[in-house]
């Protein structure tokens, strides 16, 4: 195929350029109606693009003219048997790949550090999860992923599952043996489904760890946007291999994707596969030069330590993504959620992630050698002011890693269960009614069906409390919760 080509790209501007009078869908008829602050702002071409389905733009729910001709050409870029655009983000395709491959009830092994959108669809679907505890770090307090070990003892307990979900890579850039927890699956007629979000860019460049695809996955939900140069929300679904039907993975998508795309976001990923396919390589090369000076001159702060690939074999951490870093920040003496605060607001600095203990900062293609300069110049002024006084190097609240909790419901039976607001104190060993986690990442802590643990209302209390956002809360300040109503 023609990777020089994008062929949504050019024929929506073909689209936008051609004169005619609009009497279809959106109201601003090509940019004539929009508010004059945006317009302003934005300029009214970009809405002369956005445009519905005409007949030369094809039909993302059935495509069989330019989005189908563009979807291929990703299959081809990306190295699967077929590609889908999401427009409503990885969390479309995450729900999509759950309900395609579980009825209700179900087994699915998932790791316990699943993004929230896999919660989603556990409850749209009925299935169980088999929750797995990723292998975790604890100097770090960082989940890592899993090891082919641990999902063959979950195969073994639970040999009824219908497929596993895996998160690789994680957040931090952590990446889980995929070939082999593939293998063990594969021998047993499972699907693997790879949460692989952060991870687009994998496969273009030698010194970056293999895609999921190519390291035996059945399926991968990438966003693009979040490391490539797609617009926000834009993603990509990958399939390959017989092992999930894809005319029910369709099937599953029409239910979580919009009847009204954008075709801007979709426009986007169509250039940027475009863009991967024709300079991708030379792109890795320079975020990859980026990010070797940037660990370089961070590790040199006093202070101040980034996360590395362990030496020695570690389960769980199969490679890391160098463009991922997560610097620790709790040798200054302070919180990663200080160091954030100060860092966007005083500094013009602004992370990806703020945990407890540490930040991470992405590094893509759009990143420049000025970049870097600013965030170690930023990162410098932390230490200077910090590390002097910094006597000790205290955790900001006492890690812990608590064992799984029970799981009462599934998601599906405790999110139509009855419920009751209780006092926070009252909730433990209660069973939660609420999906609640940090966002970002986005990792719930507490979820709909779980036993309410001591431990889980600690940490989501340190985490309130030292600055950081909670999601799914009915209470924004916590002093109440939601329970499934005692029968």
């Amino acid at each position: 195929m023609n990777n020089d080509r994008s062929p949504l790209l050019e024929t929506l501007k073909q689209c936008a350029d051609r004169s005619h009078v609009p009497f279809y869908a959106p109201g601003h008829k090509r940019g004539a109606g929009i508010p004059g602050e945006l317009a302003d702002w934005w300029g009214r071409s970009i809405f002369g693009a956005d445009l519905p389905e005409l007949p030369e733009l094809d039909d993302l729910a059935a495509p069989s003219g330019v989005i189908r001709e563009a979807q291929d050409l990703a299959a081809e870029t990306f190295g699967a048997d077929r590609t889908w655009f999401l427009i409503n983000g990885s969390t479309a395709g995450i729900i999509a790949a759950i309900v395609a491959t579980c009825n209700p009830g179900d087994k699915i092994i998932v790791p316990r550090n699943v993004h929230k959108s896999a919660i989603s669809g556990l409850i749209l679907s009925g299935a169980m999860p088999v929750f797995i505890p990723p292998e975790y770090d604890r100097p770090w307090d960082m989940a890592l992923g899993l090891s082919p070990s641990a999902v063959a003892a979950a195969l073994a307990a639970h040999p009824d599952a219908k497929a596993v979900m895996l998160v690789s890579p994680t957040y931090h850039g952590v990446c889980s043996d995929l070939d082999g927890i593939a293998r063990i699956a594969h021998s047993r007629g499972i699907p693997v489904l790879v949460d692989e979000a952060h991870g687009p860019h994998f496969g273009f460049h030698p010194h970056l760890p293999p895609s999921a695809l190519r390291s035996g996955a059945d399926l991968a939900v990438q966003s693009t946007h979040k490391v490539l140069g797609a617009m926000t929300q834009a993603s990509m679904m990958h399939l390959r291999g017989d092992r999930i039907a894809g005319d029910r993975l369709h099937r599953a998508l029409q239910l979580v994707q919009t009847t009204s795309p954008s075709y801007l976001l979709l426009a986007s990923l169509d250039a940027a596969r475009r863009q991967m396919a024709t300079q991708g390589e030379g792109l890795m090369q320079q975020t990859l030069q980026l990010a070797r000076e940037a660990r370089t001159r961070i590790a040199a702060i006093p202070g101040l330590s980034v996360w590395e690939m362990p030496t020695e074999d570690t389960a769980g951490c199969f490679a890391l993504d160098p463009t991922r870093m997560t610097v620790k920040v709790t040798g200054l003496g302070i919180s990663g959620y200080d160091a954030d605060e100060i860092l966007h607001e005083e500094l013009g600095v602004t992370a990806e992630l703020a945990l407890p203990a540490h930040l991470t900062f992405i590094l893509s293609l759009g990143n420049t050698a000025t970049d870097i300069d600013r965030l170690v110049d930023g990162l410098t002024v932390l230490s200077d002011r910090y590390f002097p006084s910094a006597t000790t190097a205290p955790h900001p609240f006492p890690i812990t890693h608590d064992p799984l909790p029970p799981t009462r419901l599934s998601p599906r039976d405790a999110f139509f269960a009855p419920t009751e607001t209780v006092p926070i104190a009252e909730s433990i060993d209660r069973t939660s009614a609420e999906l609640i986690c940090p966002y970002p990442p986005g990792i719930p802590i507490l979820m709909p069906g779980e036993e309410i643990t001591p431990g889980a209302i600690d940490r989501l209390c340190a985490i309130l409390h030292s600055g950081g956002h909670l999601s799914g809360c009915s209470d924004p300040q916590l002093e109440t919760i939601q329970v499934i109503r005692n029968r």
